[in-house]
């Protein structure tokens, strides 16, 4: 990193400072919580944990230092589940991110998805990023684009995956105007996230492992070298006698 990009002293210290806070306000929550799940412990333990992060990202970026401070994983940090126990209703959350990685790619398939469409909105909306967008997604399932999607100019990038559980469905119409606005992370039954940080994780476990196996490979060479280099005796050689006496 350039030292035009690190952060300044100030802003480490700062940061510093805001885990102070942070965790005066934990143990504060923790102190006056009213039940085993209470929210605002729940809340201070998110801000605490964002915080050490933070200064833990700073710390490393201005000192080359790290803290002794272990960030649990998303999948850790949702509180033990409190909805009904056996759901009525649930609801499937889903976010899929994607890059326009070929913008001439998804342009093109737009294209013949309006020249087959009798009542396409015309070239015009498929001759832009977001009008191409918009007709692909409206003429194919979500999970069709996600198994297709190199097809349509894209490159995957993060997803999530929660299933939430209720006592009775909601009402038509009822959420549509903010689809994720008001879920309650107590009610979440599981989750499931894919993200190219996992895939870095397990290749430098690989990289970790192939280490160990060329350095163990390479000690046996040594070991075969240095049998080869132990003289050979000679058969026709003349041994000196034992010592009878001995």
């Amino acid at each position: 990193m350039s030292d035009a990009a690190q952060p300044t002293a100030a802003e480490v210290r700062a940061a510093a400072e805001a885990i102070k806070t942070a965790l005066d306000r934990h143990l504060a929550a923790v102190e006056r919580r009213s039940g085993e799940d209470d929210p605002a412990v729940y809340e201070a333990f998110n801000q605490l944990a964002a915080a050490a992060e933070a200064y833990d990202e700073l710390l490393y970026d201005r000192y080359d230092e790290v803290t002794p401070f272990e960030i649990p994983g998303a999948e850790e940090t949702l509180p033990p589940y409190t909805g009904p126990e056996e759901p009525n209703a649930l609801s499937v959350l889903i976010r899929r991110d994607y890059a326009v990685a070929e913008p001439q790619r998804l342009l093109a398939q737009a294209q013949r998805v309006e020249a087959a469409d009798d009542e396409g909105t015309g070239a015009e909306a498929a001759g832009t990023v977001h009008g191409a967008l918009g007709i692909l997604f409206g003429e194919f399932e979500p999970d069709e684009i996600a198994s297709r999607h190199k097809e349509f100019g894209l490159e995957e990038g993060d997803s999530t995956l929660w299933v939430t559980a209720a006592e009775e469905p909601a009402d038509p119409g009822e959420w549509l105007e903010a689809p994720f606005e008001s879920i309650d992370p107590q009610h979440v039954v599981c989750r499931f996230d894919v993200s190219a940080v996992f895939d870095d994780e397990i290749d430098d476990l690989e990289d970790i492992e192939d280490l160990e196996d060329l350095e163990d490979l390479e000690d046996e060479e040594e070991t075969d070298d240095d049998l080869e280099d132990e003289p050979e005796l000679d058969g026709d050689e003349d041994l000196e006698p034992l010592d009878a006496d001995r």
